[in-house]
């Protein structure tokens, strides 16, 4: 009996998995892939940069990764 319990659940995986392949988006041209891969890149960047800055002592180098991150946020504005 837990054999066959197993083996419908098996079906009932493949179902759903087939159901949700049917659904996905259609691919995206390679523009929206660069866009992409840019806005990934400045994410990175801008978190890299939140880390210094919580960690940062110095007024100055405070002060440029303020302006860095604010220089990222209009970037990741302008991309969408």
């Amino acid at each position: 009996m837990a054999r066959g319990w197993e083996s419908k659940s098996v079906e009932s995986q493949q179902a759903d998995a087939l159901e949700t392949t049917s659904q996905r988006k259609p691919p995206r041209t390679p523009e929206e892939l660069a866009k992409a891969q840019r806005r990934e890149g400045i994410l990175l960047s801008r978190k890299h940069i939140v880390e210094q800055l919580q960690t940062a002592t110095n007024p100055r180098h405070k002060q440029m990764l303020e302006t860095a991150l604010v220089e990222l946020d209009a970037r990741l504005a302008a991309l969408r």
